[in-house]
Parts: C-alpha cells; sequence; structure tokens
C-alpha cells in the first residue's frame, strides 16, 4: 500500500505530467508479489509489466521476495484492480498487466524490461525489437563490481546492434545501508552507438542524462538487415495464424505522443543528436581509479546516512591503512567539488550537516552558505587520524603516517600507547602463564602478528 500512497503522492505533484515515466514497484497481483515496471502519464497508469526473470545469483536473492512472472506467447495479458486509492484520487479503476507493450498515439511502441532480464540469454528486449517496439526501458540495480561496467556496456550495445533500437538504461546509484554500491552509470543507446552516459561515480544521488533521436533511423536500420526482418515476419503469427504482437493502444489518447518534435521554450526546435553518427567517448575509468572512486562514493553515502560525525583511523604508515587514508581523501576531493559547484545542492547541504557547519555563523561576509574550501579542510573536519606506535616503532612509519596525514588534510595525533600494550601482556601472561615473544626472540609465527597487530 505505501508503494502505491508514494505513486499517488508523484501523480499530485506532477512527475508524470506531460512526460512517460516507467517507475519500478512491488506489485501484488492474485495473491502473487510481482516486482513490476508500472508506465505512467498524465497522472494515469498506462500499463503494468512485471519482471519474468529472478536474479537470484552472487549477491542476489531476489527470489525470496518475489515470483518470476509467467505466461503464454498467445496471451493477451490481464485486467489489474487498481487500489482505491488511485481509483478516489484519479478516477482509475484497472490497468492492463502482463507482458506487453505501449503503443502511442503517434505510432510509437515502447516496451521495457528489469535489470536481470537484459543479462539472461533469452533477454526479453529481443521479443519486442522483434515485434517492433521502438524504445525499450531497462530499470536496473545493478552493484559496482571491477570491471564489471564492460560487461553492461557490451550487454546494451548488443541488445541494439543486432536487433535496432533505442535502449535506456537506467542504474541505480549510491549505498543502501548495506555492502553493496551501486553504481550508476545510465546510458542510452541506438543501433548500437551509446549516445549518452551518465557518470559511473559520483556522490550526487540523480544524474539526468538526455538525447534527442530520430526513430527513423531505427527502423531504417532495421529494414536493413533482411535476417531481421525474416525473424521479425515469424514472430507476428502463431502456428494458428493469431497475432502474437500485445500492444496497449493509446490511439484514443492524443496526449501520449513521443514521436512528433515540440518547440522549446526557446523557439527552438530540438534536432536528432548530432552524435548518432558515431556516437560519445565513453568515460571507462582503469581499475585503478575504480578501486579508489567506488569506495570512495561508498564511505560518503554511509556517512551521511548513518549520522556519525566522521571517520576514526588508526594510521600507522602501513599500505593497509595508508590506502583507507587516501580513498577518504578521494571521497573529500569528490563531496568539495560537487558542494563548489552547487552551493544549494544537496551534496552541499550534506556537506554542512555532516561537517557541523549548518548555522549562520558559518555564512561568508557576503552572505553565501558555507562549503569547504579545499578537500583538506573537509578533511579535518571528518577524518581523525592518530599514529599509536610503541617503542618497537620505526621513526619511518611515524614520518609516513605524520605526512600522509598532512597531505589528506586529516585532524593527525601521534601517541605512545606502551603502557597500554604491557597492561594487555600482563593480564595474558596472568592467565597463560606465558609471554609472547617475537620471532626473532624465539617465538612463533602466531606470536609475531599477535604482537605486531
Amino acid at each position: 500500500d505505501h508503494c502505491w500512497e508514494s505513486l499517488a503522492e508523484l501523480f499530485e505533484r506532477g512527475a508524470t505530467d506531460g512526460i512517460l515515466c516507467d517507475f519500478g514497484m512491488p506489485i501484488l497481483h492474485g495473491g502473487v508479489r510481482y516486482n513490476c515496471r508500472v508506465l505512467c502519464r498524465d497522472r494515469k497508469v498506462l500499463l503494468i509489466r512485471p519482471k519474468t526473470s529472478m536474479a537470484d545469483n552472487g549477491n542476489y536473492r531476489e527470489s525470496r521476495y518475489f515470483t518470476a512472472y509467467k505466461t503464454s506467447e498467445s496471451s493477451q495479458g490481464e485486467t489489474f484492480l487498481l487500489p482505491s486509492i488511485m481509483r478516489d484520487s484519479f478516477n482509475q479503476r484497472t490497468a492492463p498487466f502482463g507482458i506487453m507493450y505501449l503503443q502511442t498515439y503517434d505510432g510509437v511502441t515502447v516496451g521495457c524490461e528489469s535489470c536481470e532480464e537484459l543479462w539472461t540469454p533469452k533477454s526479453s528486449h529481443i521479443d519486442m525489437a522483434l515485434n517492433g517496439v521502438d524504445i525499450v526501458g531497462n530499470g536496473s540495480g545493478s552493484h559496482h563490481e571491477l570491471r564489471k561496467l564492460h560487461t553492461r556496456l557490451d550487454l546494451v550495445r548488443s541488445a541494439t546492434s543486432k536487433c535496432g533500437g533505442v535502449y535506456l538504461y537506467a542504474n541505480q546509484r549510491g549505498c543502501d545501508g548495506g555492502r553493496l554500491y551501486f553504481d550508476g552509470c545510465s546510458m542510452i543507446v541506438c543501433n548500437g552507438i551509446v549516445l549518452a552516459q551518465a557518470p559511473q561515480f559520483d556522490v550526487k544521488d540523480v544524474h539526468v542524462i538526455t538525447a534527442t533521436i530520430d526513430l527513423d533511423d531505427v527502423r531504417s536500420y532495421r529494414a536493413s538487415i533482411p535476417s531481421f526482418g525474416i525473424q521479425a515476419a515469424e514472430a507476428y503469427c502463431d502456428d494458428s495464424g493469431a497475432s502474437k504482437r500485445r500492444y496497449v493502444s493509446c490511439e484514443n489518447d492524443e496526449n501520449v505522443t513521443l514521436a512528433e518534435r515540440k518547440v522549446t521554450k526557446d523557439g527552438i526546435v530540438p534536432k536528432p543528436s548530432d552524435l548518432m553518427e558515431g556516437g560519445i567517448k565513453l568515460r571507462i575509468h582503469d581499475a585503478e581509479e575504480e578501486c579508489c572512486l567506488g569506495p570512495a562514493c561508498w564511505l560518503w553515502d554511509f556517512l551521511r546516512r548513518s549520522g556519525a560525525a566522521g571517520f576514526f583511523l588508526p594510521l600507522s604508515g602501513g599500505a593497509d591503512s595508508s590506502a583507507v587514508c587516501a580513498i577518504v581523501g578521494a571521497m573529500c576531493v569528490m563531496v568539495t567539488k560537487a558542494a563548489q559547484e552547487d552551493p544549494t545542492g544537496e551534496v552541499a547541504k550534506e556537506c554542512r550537516r555532516v561537517c557541523r557547519k549548518e548555522s549562520d555563523d558559518y555564512h561568508c561576509d557576503d552572505n553565501c552558505l558555507w562549503v569547504p574550501s579545499t578537500p583538506q579542510e573537509m578533511a579535518d573536519l571528518v577524518l581523525h587520524t592518530m599514529f599509536m606506535g610503541t617503542e618497537n616503532s620505526s621513526e619511518a612509519t611515524d614520518s609516513r603516517a605524520r605526512r600522509l596525514g598532512k597531505a589528506i588534510g586529516s585532524y593527525h595525533l601521534s601517541i605512545k600507547i606502551d603502557p597500554i600494550v604491557t597492561a594487555i601482556l600482563g593480564v595474558f601472561q596472568l592467565a597463560t602463564g606465558q609471554m609472547p615473544r617475537f620471532s626473532s626472540r624465539g617465538g612463533t609465527m602466531s606470536e609475531d602478528l599477535a604482537l605486531q597487530n
């Protein structure tokens, strides 16, 4: 019910006025819970499309919550009775439900699939293309893995290079409170050419990308592939000769259009993307950049959502703690840049809250809002590093920790913890009757590691 309440609120706010929107939400239909795409426009639900393939590999266990929708190829879909909040507020009682496509007033056809369906051997977009669907949307929740973007790019480009069409890939961005980070990088692809790409790693919650496309290019591309025409003709009818195309027609609603060119507020008629010939230059990070930027974005999301005041890091000067310190430094660089670009934006607001700079005392002389002037200024407020040395620590490690803390900008301290170590060893000796020794003094490897840590 809460999902329908949220959708109703989006309707009330005008989110769907004059624009076709694709929302993802759970739907309880016939006593079964489905993961669905809900296509809406002008405060009306046009189509509910359930997911047919569940993600149950790796970190995903989707079938714990949802059931894959099954239907015959000849099925013409079902009718879903909308909840009372939609009936009372928007005077709509039912909506089409099933594996169908939307046909607008001007003849443009729109379909959608969800996340895992792009990755399956028999992907939904293949059947859609053979049935004449021009535009396919994909609302995805694909988490970051090293070099995974290459696979996504190959799948999305392959989806339209073989069959033609426009593919709108939208991916979740951010940390959901768990150990996964969703790296966004939404894309618009036409006939195998990437026309727009959102950043893969960014501290902003939302990125909007656009492209103006001539759909005649899609039809021309498909018509130039004879084998596509043969398979499309075979897909049109079943063995009995009945059509298998399952469109939800909006031919009686002239407001639901996509193909008409409309004059912008500046009086300019949008032209198809100048990049249709070769596409954009893709931004693909090096593996080393992914290892740094992915965890940095995850740390920022975790910090701002957990309500914590910052991070405390025992900085030994070794590789592990130094790498973590550098990642937090990268986080500060990204947040500072975003806050400076838009001092009134959400990133800047969250930065002021985390850095405890929300009050009027931190406004500039010209009444502007506070944002960190450098990444080091932010690091000083959110990262506390400490070198905790003993009689066995070298000056070299102390120096490395101090210099790295200064470069990052952290609030750094250096203390000796010999009294603590002596107390712990004394309790251990009292309990076991033994005193651990370094391997250089006759101890075992286990004793040596325990004393080092």
